[in-house]
């Protein structure tokens, strides 16, 4: 045995496929996913621009009122929240082919009815069935793109699927503002054909691991990430670990009947509830930096500074257009630097930015200083490029690097749940806190709690950066307890000579 590992081991060296090909593998794999964002964008801006032409099309703006205004945003949040918990679990049954495929089909159902509609129940209802969108979003681009890709290419590809999505927002709201608004139906659907691809991607390494049928794994993993030191010690702990695992549940078969029981134990575990926390907290401070509403409701928040519906339309653009090019600033800076300090530190200029915006407004309303429109897009501007740069992007990256692999499921079952309602929460609410606490209070509520949150996550927040997802996870748990997690084999040649690690074909 250990003469053909090592002739297998010296074959690896020889190979001459070039480390691209396993970068441009997995960027086909993310490509399905970053389709789905921008799909989910195309969803998300339509109201900004279908609300305002109903309502000149019948030359009354009563025919869609605030509340109903409120629910067109924020239906779609909670209506996924039904599918926060079925997804995860239909994703760890059936693999994690079978929910994109799912929320293909209601895509295509969803976009037929929302092209043909001919009132605005039609387009609610419409809203209500994209619900799927965000729970695939949030909890299988955390699978996917933890499962599917390297440590390091992974932070890249996280965030550049999160700049995707505004490139949804920004070309459906550029559709509304030129054409008529049932022109964002016919893009969507031309992108729903591109998702077909889903149906050649392979399954998750860690899905087939967690199955027990690790040869599949190892092929998969070596197709996907190679066959160099680092992606063998990886695909060594996983499988590892994950026998390990399937020991100790066949183990407690006879003894742990009560599956709550179970599900307890793992919720107070400290690598399953301090990751968890971290998670969230990261979450909260992206939508109560108040970006996500700004970019739904920015129609409103400019027709509140300035009375020319031109330059709001255009001013609406330039954010947009500025904000999708911070989110690619932000890719290329998480290259060079740590996650922490990139997610803080654009987080702390983005909410000054908002104490200054909120500061001059509220002058302008006193007649202190005279308004000036450039200004006001300056600050705006500079708003929208830091938050762009770190919350938009890293949340969601941290998000998905700390996801632990021992109770995933319910990890991300709980993750995504409070994510969409927090998102429906704040989407539902802002029309009421922009018309109560007018513009210069909105800006100054959101910039204090922002603050907040930029305070305890300062303190608190690990950093994750070229980690593998396996000693994330170790860094949660006390030393004494890891002794019991701990591999002891250190290299790729012993797991090869115990057989614990499958050949290369």
């Amino acid at each position: 045995m250990k003469e053909f590992c090592e002739e297998n081991q010296m074959k690896s060296t020889n190979i001459t496929k070039s480390p691209w090909i396993y970068l441009i593998r997995q960027m086909f794999i993310c490509s399905g996913v970053a389709s789905y964002f921008f799909l989910q964008g195309l969803f998300f801006g339509a109201p900004t621009v279908y609300i305002p032409q109903i309502r000149k099309e019948a030359n009354s703006t009563d025919i869609i009122s605030m509340e109903m205004v409120s629910w067109l945003y924020s239906i779609s949040s909670y209506g996924s929240l039904i599918w926060s918990i079925m997804i995860p679990l239909i994703a760890e049954r059936f693999g994690r082919k079978v929910p994109f495929i799912i929320a293909w089909v209601n895509t295509i159902v969803c976009v037929l009815l929302f092209y043909f509609s001919t009132s605005v129940t039609e387009l609610l209802v419409s809203a209500l069935l994209q619900g799927i969108l965000p729970s695939v979003l949030i909890a299988m681009s955390i699978m996917i793109l933890t499962e599917y890709t390297s440590p390091r290419y992974r932070g890249m590809l996280i965030t550049f699927k999160g700049a995707t999505f505004y490139w949804g927002i920004w070309v459906s709201n550029a559709i509304g503002t030129f054409f008529h608004w049932k022109n964002i139906g016919i893009l969507i659907f031309i992108c729903c054909i591109y998702n077909i691809s889903i149906l050649f991607w392979p399954e998750s390494p860690f899905w087939l691991a967690s199955k027990g049928n690790f040869d599949e794994c190892a092929k998969w993993h070596r197709w996907l990430k190679g066959e160099d030191k680092n992606s063998e010690e990886e695909l060594m702990q996983l499988i590892i670990s994950q026998k390990k695992l399937i020991q100790k549940q066949e183990g407690q078969k006879s003894k742990l009947k009560n599956r709550i029981v179970k599900q307890y134990n793992i919720m107070k575990a400290k690598q399953f509830y301090k990751p968890l926390i971290f998670a969230l907290l990261t979450i909260c401070l992206y939508h109560f930096s108040g970006k996500m509403a700004c970019a739904g409701y920015v129609l409103d928040i400019i027709k509140t500074i300035t009375v020319s519906e031109s330059t709001a339309y255009e001013t609406m653009l330039v954010l947009d257009g500025v904000t999708v090019v911070g989110m690619y600033v932000g890719v290329c800076l998480n290259k060079f630097l740590k996650r922490r300090t990139l997610f803080l530190g654009s987080s702390t200029v983005g909410v000054t930015f908002l104490f200054i915006l909120s500061l001059y407004l509220y002058l302008v309303k006193l007649n202190v200083v005279a308004e000036n429109k450039y200004l006001t897009l300056f600050l705006l501007t500079g708003f929208s490029v830091s938050i762009s740069c770190g919350p938009m992007i890293m949340s969601m990256c941290f998000c998905s690097e700390l996801t632990p692999l021992t109770g995933r499921i319910l990890f991300l079952c709980l993750f995504t749940l409070f994510s969409n309602l927090l998102m429906g929460s704040t989407l539902k609410s802002f029309p009421y806190i922009l018309k109560y606490f007018g513009s210069y209070g909105t800006f100054l509520l959101y910039a204090s709690m922002s603050s907040i949150f930029i305070c305890i996550l300062y303190k608190v927040l690990p950093e994750t950066k070229d980690r593998t997802i396996q000693d994330i996870e170790k860094s949660f748990i006390d030393d004494n307890v890891l002794k019991k997690y701990d591999v002891p084999l250190t290299n790729v040649e012993a797991a090869c000579d115990k057989n614990l690690l499958p050949l290369r074909s």
